[in-house]
């Protein structure tokens, strides 16, 4: 049973056999994946161009079921389809990296895929993390936060008052 520490990102770092080793690459693949593309390539012009790869899959648009719970923890049930686009691909060095995005962007799952793999390489991993995954974490928590203040503004707080007599 994994324990119940959140790390940055709101990945679980830990389970009952000890620290999770793939929480650091569900983070940064769960940052590009949440990023766009004109993000991603903004951020990745400024520290390198991108490294020749080769498609193994795709990218490839279709469907997936999203399923839900009845009151959060209750029976599921299947909510609904969603559009997602998927690539893997093979740097030069033969890292493999995935991705799957919400959408129909190929060129997102294709920049996904290609940092996923970059983001193995332990020369490039610090230099990537600290000028592209950091920024673009920092922006969606940011964005977070702005719809959370946006949500607390037009919270009504209710109250009962008893009749003390």
């Amino acid at each position: 049973m994994a324990e119940a520490s959140i790390a940055e990102g709101g990945i679980a770092e830990s389970n009952a056999t000890g620290p999770d080793p793939n929480a650091r690459r569900r983070r940064w693949m769960a940052v590009l994946a949440r990023a766009s593309a004109a993000e991603i390539e903004s951020l990745l012009a400024a520290v390198e161009p991108p490294r020749p790869h080769i498609r193994l899959r795709g990218p490839e648009t279709g469907l997936i079921m999203t399923r839900g719970r009845a009151g959060g923890g209750g029976a599921p049930f299947n909510l609904g389809e969603m559009t997602v686009t998927r690539c893997t691909v093979r740097d030069a060095e033969g890292r493999i990296g995935h991705a799957y995005v919400i959408g129909r962007d190929p060129r997102h799952a294709e920049l996904a895929a290609m940092l996923d793999a970059a983001m193995q390489d332990g020369a490039r991993h610090d230099v990537l993390e600290r000028t592209v995954i950091a920024p673009l974490a920092a922006s969606q928590e940011e964005a977070r936060a702005a719809s959370a203040r946006r949500s607390a503004a037009t919270r009504v707080q209710f109250f009962t008052m008893a009749n003390m007599r």
